[in-house]
């Protein structure tokens, strides 16, 4: 595997523009439902890029494999999160289907990212 930036890194955009798009729907929500599903969201969102970014600079294969790991875990959790939003009518479908894409791209990617290592 050839080291790359981790900025430059498919699975690291995928993970910031996740991020990003979650940000941006829970600002628009009210204090309570920011305080509760919101805050928990973004900070499951913030940690895939940040797990991402972190394993890369830890300087070995293994770390940056637990990392990717952490990873997709933080992704699970997002998706967790995705779907208690859809439940409670904080998001509109379209909006759910959006960031499910985005989910369902990033997944196989990090795993993909994963086997490369061992390549």
């Amino acid at each position: 595997m050839v080291f790359q930036p981790f900025e430059d890194l498919k699975i690291f955009q995928l993970a910031e523009q996740l991020s990003d798009e979650i940000w941006v729907i829970v600002m628009r929500w009210g204090a309570f439902e920011k305080d509760t599903v919101g805050k928990q969201w973004v900070k499951a969102a913030d940690s895939v890029g940040a797990n991402i970014a972190e394993g890369s600079g830890r300087g070995t294969k293994r770390d940056n494999q637990r990392f990717i790991r952490i990873s997709r875990g933080s992704l699970n959790e997002t998706k967790f999160w995705l779907r208690r939003a859809s439940k409670r009518n904080l998001i509109d479908d379209k909006q759910r289907r959006h960031l499910s894409d985005i989910i369902d791209n990033l997944a196989p990617a990090l795993n993909a990212f994963l086997k490369s290592m061992n390549d």
